[in-house]
């Protein structure tokens, strides 16, 4: 038993030390495990930024071949303006022995320069009388769309004016033919009044007639006398003495019928 217990404290101790191992080596393993992702991430930062200045670098690069074709071109297009131009002085190049001839042949002048200012001069004076030639032209042409504009105006108000007139003259010609309208119902109204004035003179004197004839049939002769115009209140005296002369008619027929007296 204590053989065993030695051997098992033995085995645990062992273990103890076997773990102890173990840890440290973990910890040596977790520390390289932490220095190699450390490692991998710098690798990872180091290969953005290569990748980036690789990038730039290109981008650079393009931009360089770029700058370069478009020098290229600007080249080949200034050596084409470099030979059109000495194209041109090859073909311009009779011109100064021109005017060293023009020169020699000429007494008013002894240099070419002189030749060259009289014709600036006179190339001056070409262009003013251009410009005054454009500008009185332009002057003209302005005066004449003015005049153009003015006489289309002019018509337009012409024709508004006769447009008016056309119209104002159709209202007096209606106006005309109402006022004749109206004149002639005038004339009819007053010949229709002159008649009923007439007629109604009549009735009034007719009315007066019948009414001093009932006043004087009357037998109630304490009644105030209506006045001669008062036409309303001698219809009235007519109709009240109507009224009564028809009742006593009606009263003598009764009377006149055979069998009234027994009643």
């Amino acid at each position: 038993m204590n053989m065993q217990k030695e051997d098992f404290e033995s085995t645990i101790r062992a273990l103890k030390v076997r773990k102890k191992e173990l840890r440290e080596k973990e910890d040596q393993m977790k520390e390289y495990l932490q220095k190699f992702d450390n490692f991998l991430k710098d690798n990872e930062v180091k290969r953005c930024r290569a990748v980036k200045k690789a990038g730039r670098e290109r981008e650079l690069t393009n931009q360089k071949q770029a700058d370069l074709r478009a020098l290229q071109m600007d080249v080949k297009a200034l050596v084409e303006v470099r030979d059109s131009l000495e194209e041109r002085v090859k073909k311009n190049a009779i011109y100064p022995q021109y005017l060293q001839k023009v020169v020699q042949a000429s007494e008013q002048f002894q240099e070419v320069r002189q030749v060259m200012s009289r014709y600036d001069t006179l190339m001056l004076t070409r262009e003013d009388l251009v410009h005054t030639t454009q500008q009185n032209q332009d002057s003209t042409e302005n005066s004449r769309t003015q005049l153009a504009r003015y006489m289309e105006q002019s018509h337009d108000t012409l024709l508004h004016y006769n447009n008016t007139l056309a119209q104002l003259q159709s209202q007096l010609d209606k106006a005309r033919a109402e006022g004749m309208i109206w004149e002639s119902r005038w004339a009819h109204i007053q010949n229709t009044a002159a008649k009923k004035t007439l007629l109604l003179g009549t009735i009034k004197m007719a009315t007066l007639n019948l009414y001093q004839s009932v006043c004087k049939r009357s037998k109630d002769s304490g009644e105030t006398p209506v006045a001669p115009d008062d036409t309303l209140k001698q219809l009235d005296k007519i109709q009240s003495f109507l009224v009564d002369l028809i009742s006593i008619w009606e009263e003598v027929s009764r009377l006149d019928q055979p069998g009234a007296g027994h009643r």
